[in-house]
């Protein structure tokens, strides 16, 4: 049974992103700052990271690991697996994770907390809200294809961000008057658009050069990344959709673009954004409580 939120405070749906996610640092940061008591936190993949630990009280231990990773030191953490449901154990990960988590259960947390992960089995959309907290974690973030599933009482799980990849829908089933989301994927594609196109060839001009455009993800494509940036397209079309019918009370929407969803050793460039994005909301987020609380 879920808990109702204190009618006096915001409930915060903190979007899955990958490497960007760690923007959600900086949202918390800045909101703390300011003195906005949060109520709850709805989580999905990174989000149910990021939040669980600040909840937990363990988000300085967990920005000193995200400033701290270099490229070499990410790969330390990766346990390629033959066979199984994906390319990455993330046992590894999952090890560090619960040294800090210490079997910490969802239930003992002085506020609600819910981590949305996804049945593989049947497509169901699973909200995870008591348990062990590093287990609803690592659920929420098994993405499909790189990290294998997570067996979680009964039920195989990957990535949340397959049905709900900014849990506004979270927040509301608590009955929060007044929700805050974050998005992390509004400035990937513009609103996209349907082309047309010829798959005939075209004269080959000899005088033609090919430079590759830097900012174009397809030039550093390999078989994960195409597998991470097609997921990451599917999160962008469900969000777009469900944050259409079921739209938080604001939104936060950190530009992260040029962040890659594996570059995790950019997250001060990431905090850092996503602490000016809140930073600059702060004024609207006041008349809001004026209004709604």
């Amino acid at each position: 049974m879920l808990l109702k939120t204190p009618q006096t405070k915001i409930a915060l749906a903190l979007g899955g992103g990958a490497a960007r996610g760690w923007s959600h640092i900086g949202v918390l940061r800045a909101l703390d700052e300011d003195g906005i008591e949060i109520g709850m936190i709805a989580g999905t993949s990174i989000g149910a990271l990021v939040g669980g630990c600040y909840l937990a009280g363990k988000l300085d231990e967990l920005e000193d690991f995200a400033r701290s990773l270099t490229m070499r030191r990410m790969v330390g953490f990766l346990d390629f697996v033959i066979g199984g449901g994906g390319l990455l154990g993330g046992m590894r990960l999952s090890k560090r994770m619960r040294e800090h988590l210490s079997d910490i259960q969802i239930e003992d947390l002085d506020r609600p907390f819910t981590a949305v992960a996804t049945e593989i089995s049947t497509g169901h959309e699973v909200w995870i809200h008591s348990g062990s907290l590093s287990t609803a974690i690592h659920a929420s973030y098994a993405l499909p294809g790189i990290f294998q599933p997570v067996d979680c009482n009964g039920r195989t799980l990957v990535d949340g961000a397959l049905v709900n990849p900014v849990p506004v829908s979270v927040c509301r089933a608590h009955e929060a008057p007044l929700v805050i989301a974050v998005n992390l994927h509004y400035d990937l594609y513009g609103r996209s658009a349907v082309v047309k196109h010829s798959a005939s060839k075209k004269p080959h001009d000899p005088t033609a050069q090919s430079v590759p455009d830097p900012n174009d993800r397809t030039t550093r494509l390999g078989v994960a990344n195409v597998m991470v940036e097609a997921f990451n397209i599917i999160q962008d079309r469900i969000s777009r959709a469900r944050l259409a019918g079921d739209p938080p009370d604001l939104l936060l929407m950190p530009r992260l673009s040029d962040i890659g969803l594996s570059e995790f050793h950019r997250a001060s460039e990431a905090i850092d954004r996503g602490y000016e994005e809140t930073k600059s909301k702060l004024s609207e987020i006041r008349r809001l409580r004026e209004v709604l609380l």
